[in-house]
């Protein structure tokens, strides 16, 4: 980190400590969300996701694969990110580096536990499945990758529809049928800077931040955490945050709602 971003750091700190927040916002406030669909003519369904001055875009393909021995009735969906180099003067081209990785675990972690999508609905023919692959493209890097992205993956499943199949072939052409979702879900990440825990930290924040805590949910019960960094959280501060996630679950669900319409 360089004198001027540890400088930036420690104003950071300092505002948090004091209840204030850089852009104005209350601890628990997230930011402005914009959300397109159909951004990817040849993916069975995308989505891209503006939170703040933070950007993904989420592309779905389904595939004909065989099915696994273990689940010979079931589909599968595989989730994977890319940080691109234009997002952040900090992300590289080349293998996924672990903050790719880590981001595509938890978005996958989330929406895979939230049974999202019903994998026996992916079964086409004995030995024969759909599987549901989203790639998830960071755009413009300020903080919050978790949450951005798991909108972004969420509304290209909902925006998906299933290719025709026919005698073993897959007609990409037709698209009539849409890919039916089960449950939405939708995570929330806190940051705990200067000992307060404020919501959707952006870019500035996030390198202030000692402890992050990443919470998908159906709106109804938790199906994923993931803690972050080296910092640490209450018992009672997570009671207290999966409770604040409940609840946000229908403001983010009700945004992607209203951008598949």
């Amino acid at each position: 980190m360089s004198a001027l971003e540890l400088i930036r750091s420690d104003y950071i700190r300092s505002l948090i400590a004091k209840g204030e927040r850089e852009d104005k916002r209350g601890a628990m406030d997230i930011r402005e969300i914009s959300i397109k669909k159909g951004m990817i003519n040849n993916a069975e369904g995308s989505a891209q996701i503006d939170l703040g001055n933070t950007r993904v875009l989420a592309g779905a393909k389904l595939v004909v694969d065989d099915v696994h021995s273990d689940t010979p009735d079931q589909g599968n969906i595989v989730i994977s990110a890319e940080l691109l180099p234009l997002a952040s003067a900090e992300y590289e081209s080349g293998p996924p580096s672990p903050e790719a990785i880590e981001l595509a675990r938890v978005v996958d972690r989330g929406i895979r536990a939230g049974n999202c999508i019903k994998l026996e609905d992916l079964f086409i023919e004995e030995g024969k499945a759909w599987t549901v692959y989203v790639d998830v493209y960071v755009l413009n890097y300020d903080g919050n990758l978790f949450d951005a992205s798991t909108m972004a993956v969420m509304a290209a499943i909902m925006d998906a529809r299933i290719p025709a199949y026919k005698d073993g072939a897959v007609d990409y052409n037709d698209r009539s049928k849409r890919l039916e979702v089960a449950n939405k879900v939708a995570s929330s990440t806190f940051a705990k800077i200067a000992g307060k825990i404020v919501v959707d930290p952006n870019g500035a924040e996030e390198s202030a931040m000692n402890a992050r805590l990443t919470i998908a949910t159906d709106g109804n019960v938790i199906r994923a955490m993931q803690k972050g960094l080296s910092g640490s959280f209450t018992a009672k501060e997570v009671e207290e945050l999966a409770g604040i996630a409940l609840k946000m679950h229908s403001e983010y669900v009700k945004k992607i709602d209203q951008a598949m319409r």
